[in-house]
């Protein structure tokens, strides 16, 4: 099994649950300094880059070879693209410099994009084959992040335009923030209630 799929269900929810709670308390606590930020977001070419590495070196790991100790410990198996690990090992360094150089608009958006590509498999590892229903609260974000995630690297304009429509209104602002502290604390809930020993 793929230690991704050996992570537990309880202690996933609560993560998760805590990046929730975390993210849209800001929101309501402090919309002016999100708003600003998310508003600059996608033009920052600096942070772009810093995702950008982040993920491309969780994916490096994914195809780490053999025999690197720790570093191997995500390393996992690509069926009929197995022969081409040894290439994208190259590949995934090199795409970083060259994108990092090259690509000037969203590159932040595209990165962000490509993060949650990655965030997205170990917590439908920790939801795969678990016993309470509850736990689709995580399998139900995960699919969330991927979607927008896709969207995000292949047309990465549609984060602005959605900062742009979800700013100009302060009730729709309000509204997305309850919204996903609400299902922050559902998560934590569950998890506490109903995903301990999972």
């Amino acid at each position: 099994m793929h230690p991704y799929q050996l992570l537990p269900l309880f202690a996933t929810g609560v993560v998760l649950a805590i990046w929730l709670i975390g993210v849209h308390a800001l929101m309501l606590a402090k919309p002016a300094a999100v708003q600003g930020f998310l508003k600059k977001f996608p033009r920052d070419q600096a942070l772009g880059q810093i995702l950008l590495g982040i993920g491309l070196a969780w994916f490096w790991l994914l195809i780490a070879p053999d025999g690197m100790g720790k570093l191997s410990a995500l390393a996992m198996d690509l069926g009929e693209f197995n022969g081409v690990k040894g290439l994208l090992r190259i590949l995934v360094p090199a795409s970083l410099i060259l994108v990092s150089m090259s690509v000037r608009d969203f590159l932040a958006v595209r990165a962000l994009g490509l993060l949650g590509l990655m965030v997205a498999a170990p917590l439908l590892g920790a939801a795969f084959l678990k016993d309470p229903q509850s736990r689709l609260l995580i399998p139900i974000y995960a699919y969330a992040v991927l979607t927008a995630s896709l969207f995000f690297v292949g047309m990465p304009y549609l984060f602005r335009d959605a900062v742009t429509w979800v700013t100009a209104d302060q009730k729709r602002w309000t509204l997305v923030s309850v919204a996903g502290l609400v299902y922050g604390i559902a998560t934590l809930v569950c998890a506490f209630a109903f995903w301990r020993g999972y």
